[in-house]
């Protein structure tokens, strides 16, 4: 009998545990971890702002900003071909001519090449968030111009960290972003990425997606890193910043980009999530982000620079 109350209790025991831990669930457990950790997390942005005039491949335009004018009449409110102003209409807004979907900071999908894979709004929103990789090529890139990352690079960075988690986001940093946003920033040599270490970080490590801070992944005459990503289904960013100032290991990275039917590049912000103790970046705490700041200069439109500054 005793053991029968005993093994009653048990099973009452590990169900109330089961059910309590539903209960943490229900209530919201992921917000713990946004409470506990995120808040206290340094934020730092891998993105280019894009403009009008900017560093594109010459097979490409730039881009032309415009304040949008009103597209039908208004009564009194506006007429057509108005500009919307703060001092007529309460509100401006702008318009965008961007003659390609490749341009700045971009999330390259695979329908880019091939168009039997994924556009970019096919994409699964399991891309929003990963572990991150840095792979140091800066050295290499600095006594090579146009030093393209190896399976080596790969390897050593294994051999100092573990091995690169299934599933995550390798950015190769060679500190060339810096250059942005020079005239000559897509002109050769610039740093790539080997088709081998592509091969080997899909093929054998099963990442995501890589990342580069050139526009370009490669500079073989027919972009081979490129054409072998994209024909068998695979992602890359372009055109990444900042990534000296997040750690090689341990950080997570937030994936946002533009949501086109059909599209086949996307205009895309990269942010990495760093640990709290970490030197750059920004955490919650400091900038809460609501409301947002307020500048001593309004914001008007440029002509010369073909777009609104301050």
């Amino acid at each position: 009998m005793r053991r029968v109350l005993l093994i009653v209790a048990l099973v009452i025991f590990v169900g109330s545990l089961a059910l309590s831990g539903a209960a943490r669930l229900a209530k919201g457990d992921l917000w713990s971890i946004y409470e506990n950790f995120l808040v206290k997390a340094k934020y730092v942005d891998l993105t280019h702002a894009f403009m009008p005039d900017q560093p594109v491949w010459p097979g490409f335009d730039n881009a032309k900003f415009e304040p949008t004018k009103a597209g039908a009449d208004l009564g009194d409110y506006a007429s057509k071909g108005d500009v919307f102003t703060y001092d007529k209409h309460g509100f401006i807004a702008t318009t965008y001519y961007i003659p390609t979907d490749q341009y700045g900071t971009q999330l390259d999908p695979p329908a880019h090449w091939d168009a039997y894979y994924a556009t970019i709004d096919e994409l699964p929103a399991t891309y929003c968030i990963r572990p991150l990789v840095v792979i140091n090529i800066v050295d290499k890139y600095a006594e090579k111009p146009g030093y393209h990352g190896s399976v080596e690079d790969i390897t050593t960075w294994e051999e100092k960290h573990g091995t690169i988690p299934e599933g995550s986001v390798v950015m190769f940093r060679s500190d060339y972003y810096k250059t942005w946003p020079s005239k000559d920033f897509n002109k050769k040599p610039f740093p790539g990425v080997h088709i081998d270490a592509l091969k080997f970080l899909h093929n054998e490590r099963h990442i995501l997606f890589h990342g580069h801070e050139a526009l370009d992944t490669d500079t073989t005459p027919s972009l081979e890193g490129e054409y072998w990503l994209m024909h068998n289904g695979y992602c890359q960013a372009e055109g990444v910043m900042n990534l000296d100032k997040v750690p090689e290991i341990g950080a997570l990275i937030t994936i946002g980009y533009a949501k086109p039917k059909g599209g086949a590049g996307g205009y895309a912000r990269y942010i990495a999530i760093c640990p709290a103790n970490w030197e750059y970046g920004v955490s919650v705490e400091e900038e809460p982000g609501a409301p947002t700041k307020k500048y001593d200069k309004p914001l008007h439109y440029d002509k010369k620079k073909g777009m609104r500054v301050r």
